[in-house]
């Protein structure tokens, strides 16, 4: 039982820190747009100096 002590608070303060990084994370626009990097790849043209 001493065990729940704990890993109760514990698992509360993560589960707390998750939620705080992901509403920083999109108040700062990070999940504004998905599609575009995805689609970064497939161009052709070369971007290196070679």
């Amino acid at each position: 039982m001493s065990v729940l002590t704990i890993m109760l608070p514990l698992a509360f303060v993560l589960a707390a820190g998750a939620l705080i990084a992901f509403i920083r994370a999109a108040r700062q626009g990070q999940f504004d747009d998905l599609d575009t990097p995805a689609l970064r790849m497939l161009d052709d043209e070369e971007t290196s100096g070679r």
